[in-house]
């Protein structure tokens, strides 16, 4: 197999198999309601850890952290890669003195140089997002402890049954997982590090993945997710993110395998193709 082929089998192959998988398994049966089941309390008909408010903290509230500042610094620099190519050294020579001085002109630097990165974090996050947003409003999918199963008022039903392409299908907004799918946002930098063949990617990922899971199944135990809508999350933020790294990076440059050793001929070929910074 050549490696690209190997590099489309694991990149898409994995997660569409996943998507079959998910939806055979947990979409057309009830193990979803089966799991949510064991964390709930049919006397008080309530999900116990809904009400416990030191876990609501910190596995709903500050749990948005981590995902939120990586967006907001990869803005920064992206922003920030614009104004080191705009001092001159005959025009700004006290400027970029006074930034050395202070030591500011380095992150300029480094921002500059890795620009491309920076956007490509912003554009992934973004787009991430938009399409996690689109299939809430396209399916209108009601979390567990609105339906009646568990209290509610609102009748249980899966994502393909209401789903609607061209328009808000409802008012639910349960599936995918929203609150998973912000750790998984986190697979950006995945992609990045794979355009650098850095040896600890996979670790990385696996970090990504393990994040995005840990916040999908705190709110499955909350009552406010089905465990299916947290694979959903994974699956679409996956794809997200490798058709946007497809788009910035370029399959050639990707693929490469993180333990071979960095070519320098290679990266400059593949650097001189874009025409951003590096």
């Amino acid at each position: 197999m050549s490696r690209s082929m190997r590099f489309y089998a694991f990149n898409f192959g994995i997660p569409l198999a996943l998507a079959v998988v998910v939806f055979l398994l947990f979409d057309l049966t009830r193990i979803d309601i089966a799991f949510n089941d064991l964390f709930y309390d049919p006397v008080t008909r309530t999900f116990p850890l809904d009400h416990v408010h030191l876990f609501e903290k910190i596995t709903h509230k500050w749990a948005r952290i981590i995902p939120n500042w990586t967006g907001e610094i990869a803005i920064i620099g992206a922003l920030l890669s614009f104004l080191w190519p705009r001092l001159k050294a005959e025009k700004h020579s006290k400027l970029i003195g006074f930034l050395e001085k202070i030591k500011l002109a380095p992150v300029l630097r480094f921002a500059t140089k890795h620009r491309r990165d920076f956007l490509y974090v912003v554009f992934a996050f973004s787009i991430s997002t938009g399409v996690i947003h689109y299939l809430k409003g396209h399916t209108s999918v009601y979390c567990p402890i609105e339906t009646t199963q568990y209290g509610g008022k609102i009748e249980h039903k899966e994502w393909y049954q209401n789903f609607d392409l061209l328009k808000v299908a409802g008012d639910g907004r349960c599936w995918p997982g929203g609150h998973a799918s912000g750790g998984f946002t986190m697979l950006a930098l995945y992609f990045v590090a794979r355009r650098y063949r850095w040896r600890y990617s996979k670790a990385l990922m696996y970090g990504s993945l393990a994040l995005g899971f840990v916040y999908g199944t705190t709110r499955v135990l909350q009552g406010w997710h089905y465990m299916s809508h947290t694979f959903w999350a994974g699956i679409f933020v996956w794809l997200a993110c490798l058709l946007t790294a497809l788009a910035f990076y370029g399959r050639a440059r990707l693929e490469v395998p993180v333990t071979q050793a960095p070519l320098q001929a290679t990266d400059g070929a593949l650097s001189r193709a874009g025409s951003l910074p590096q």
